[in-house]
């Protein structure tokens, strides 16, 4: 363990300096059988001895339409090995998304229509277009898994059921923790490991990313590339990111979450304040700087994340505009702060109390939350503490060009 709070898997395997790349950031490879010469369970001599590029295959469900930074870490090391001269195969769950992973929830996932999943999906692919290499010829292959999984046929589902027993399925934690509280499984759910495992004998896939709650489902995709006699892929599993709170996994449902699509201003806010102890992952995990180079002051080390994050989704410039407009707001100084986010009152019904438009421009996730905010101190208005929760505004007149804050991360210009 680092005197920053994380471990470097690569310490503990005896690879080449020139693919020390592939352990920065991952807590497991499997097979990992390092002193082995068999390529099907050591990932190095695969590496060594392919005679072509290896297809690295990420599958993202279109459960929903916006991609936060705990999603990015497999993205990133598929980017890492486009960098190295393999295949990245980012496969668009598009059918298996109307299932749902079922893996660490105690009760059945709605199943999304053919229309959500449509509408989700389209915006992926921009989302994650910062990071994957588009342009370099044969470095990126975008699938959809309704190509092939809407096609098989009952005699192909049968020989997918036929190669797990009952007993293996619920063995996977999110099945084996229900069966034990009684809740109810649906047969459809079962289908779900086989079908992202079949997603890699259609692609082929010598390597499969996730986190660590998908070992289960890489697992089957390696047992069903045996079985339809093709060479088992390798699974990397990534840690499942923190929040920006500290204590829980980023998820958007928490409001613990920085998105790819935030604006430059809200991204910076947000990794600013970072808790001291999660800095070393968020290196480790969402950059490529050098961890030895790293500042001692840790509120230097969160300055120094916030601009190489923000910087990678939204380029130098806005980064940079963004850790000024972030001093400049928190010195209260709100009519020199440039790039903040703007909401335009229009979309407000006045007269209008504060709490409304607090919710209504996104700032907190409901007009209780919103009172919530004021009764702790934690809203102002162009630089002014907010403490009347009932406080009203005629027009909005008096409100066109002030900011609107809650804590310290989020901020909007409110605009005619």
């Amino acid at each position: 363990m680092s005197a920053l709070g994380f471990s470097l898997s690569a310490s503990s395997n005896p690879v080449p300096a020139d693919l020390q790349w592939i352990y920065r950031g991952v807590n497991e490879v499997f097979p990992n059988q390092s002193d082995s010469a068999d390529p099907d369970e050591n990932l190095v001599r695969r590496l060594q001895t392919s005679d072509r590029p290896l297809r690295v295959k990420l599958g993202i469900d279109a459960t929903g339409a916006e991609i936060h930074l705990g999603h990015s870490i497999p993205v990133r090391k598929l980017r890492d090995f486009q960098d190295a001269g393999h295949t990245a195969v980012l496969i668009i769950g598009d059918f298996t998304a109307r299932i749902g992973d079922p893996e660490g929830k105690s009760e059945v996932r709605k199943q999304l229509t053919e229309a959500d999943v449509r509408a989700n999906a389209q915006t992926y692919l921009e989302q994650v277009r910062p990071i994957l290499d588009f342009d370099t010829p044969g470095r990126l292959e975008v699938r959809y898994n309704s190509e092939w999984l809407s096609t098989l046929d009952l005699s192909k589902i049968l020989e997918l059921l036929s190669t797990m027993t009952v007993g293996q399925m619920l063995a996977k934690e999110g099945f084996s923790q229900r069966y034990d509280q009684g809740n109810p499984i649906y047969l459809h759910e079962f289908l779900y490991p086989l079908m992202q495992g079949f997603d890699s004998v259609a692609v082929q896939a010598d390597v499969e990313l996730g986190g660590t709650d998908q070992k289960f489902n890489i697992a089957v995709g390696r047992d069903l590339l045996r079985h339809f006699g093709h060479k088992p892929q390798f699974g990397l599993l990534m840690p499942l990111l923190l929040g920006t709170d500290g204590h829980q996994k980023m998820s958007k449902s928490l409001d613990n979450y920085v998105g790819l699509m935030e604006d430059p201003l809200s991204m910076y806010s947000k990794l600013e304040k970072v808790p001291d102890n999660l800095i070393g992952d968020y290196f480790n995990l969402l950059t490529k700087v050098d961890l030895e180079t790293l500042p001692e002051n840790p509120r230097d080390r969160q300055k120094r994340l916030a601009m190489e994050v923000t910087q990678q989704f939204h380029g130098a410039a806005a980064a940079q505009q963004a850790q000024q407009a972030a001093l400049t707001l928190t010195q209260g100084q709100t009519a020199g702060a440039e790039g903040v986010p703007e909401f335009s009152l229009a979309e407000v019904d006045f007269p209008a109390k504060l709490f409304y438009v607090l919710n209504a421009a996104g700032l907190c996730k409901s007009s209780s939350d919103a009172r919530r905010q004021i009764e702790g101190g934690a809203v102002k208005l162009e630089g002014d503490r907010v403490a009347d929760v009932n406080i009203t505004f005629d027009s909005a007149d008096i409100l066109v060009n002030k900011v609107l804050q809650v804590g310290k991360k989020k901020f909007v210009r409110l605009v005619d």
